[in-house]
């Protein structure tokens, strides 16, 4: 069982420019991660912890579309792969990676290993398409390097939500009770969801329509590339004359959620209703009335 443990973060704003470098650090954990955009490369590249083995992020648009793409890479040390990605790799416009407080605490095996779990966990989620060729195999640690590189990896993963990277995450495997899902019905489509603390989770095995309205095309179109996508990635299958997803899939917000299930733009808090009938919108002004 997983336990959720109160943590504090440390964020240093290195250059006065909030923008700017930041180095972060976190409460009872020896990483450290340096987060900076692009251009400042050059200026920063002589700070020593760029001298250190680590495991890098690179974000920036996408060639189509909205959002974000993602390559994860590694660096023994992550100075000059950084500065051959500055010099040859197009799309990013920041950077993030993690290193450890004192030298010679990460090796290659490591941050090798850090790497494969990273396109291991991208990969699963869905959530952004990688730049990356090819998937990178994990190397054989023994059990003991093994199990604090999994610790590392954990700490990290919970530190990149708080700087808007959400590539990684994946729907709880433990959903809320019966009582808690919500769903739509709707033109022989049944889909099933819950709020989470990242928005809103699509359940597997729900419907999507096979076809959306026309007028999506035209006041839409970020949902209607967000299908493509959820349709490329395997996300969503055909089955018969609808769509079905194939794994939970979180949303940014129920109306996301429910656009993409009926195929339509659609207010989340009245579409997606509890076993009851009552719409998320009266559920939420009855709590939000609690005294």
């Amino acid at each position: 069982m997983t336990i959720s443990v109160p943590f504090s973060i440390r964020i240093f704003v290195a250059d006065g420019d909030p923008d700017g470098l930041r180095v972060i650090e976190r409460s009872n954990w020896n990483g450290r991660a340096l987060v900076f955009p692009r251009s400042l490369l050059p200026d920063i590249k002589k700070r020593e912890e760029f001298d250190r083995t680590g495991v890098y992020l690179l974000l920036g648009p996408q060639e189509e579309g909205d959002g974000e793409m993602l390559y994860v890479g590694e660096g023994d040390p992550v100075r000059p792969r950084l500065e051959t990605h500055y010099s040859k790799k197009d799309f990013w416009n920041r950077c993030v990676f993690f290193v450890t407080g004192q030298q010679g605490a990460l090796n290659k095996a490591h941050v090798q290993y850090l790497e494969a779990r990273l396109v291991e966990l991208a990969l699963a989620a869905k959530r952004m398409p990688l730049d990356n060729q090819n998937t990178p195999n994990r190397p054989t640690l023994n059990e003991a390097d093994q199990a604090d590189m999994e610790v590392f990896l954990s700490n990290l993963l919970q530190i990149l939500p708080l700087l808007g990277i959400s590539a990684f995450e994946t729907p709880s495997a433990t959903r809320p009770s019966k009582k808690k899902r919500l769903f739509i019905e709707a033109k022989g489509l049944k889909a099933e969801g819950y709020e989470s603390t990242e928005g809103f989770v699509v359940c597997a095995g729900s419907d999507a329509s096979l076809d959306i309205v026309p007028s999506m095309q035209a006041y839409a179109p970020t949902r209607v590339e967000d299908r493509k996508k959820l349709i490329t990635s395997g996300v969503l299958v055909t089955s018969g004359d609808r769509y079905q997803f194939t794994q939970d899939y979180s949303f940014s917000s129920p109306s996301t959620a429910a656009t993409i299930v009926m195929g339509r733009n659609a207010n989340g808090r009245t579409e997606w209703k509890d076993g009851s009938g009552t719409p998320l919108k009266a559920i939420q002004e009855a709590l939000a009335d609690q005294g």
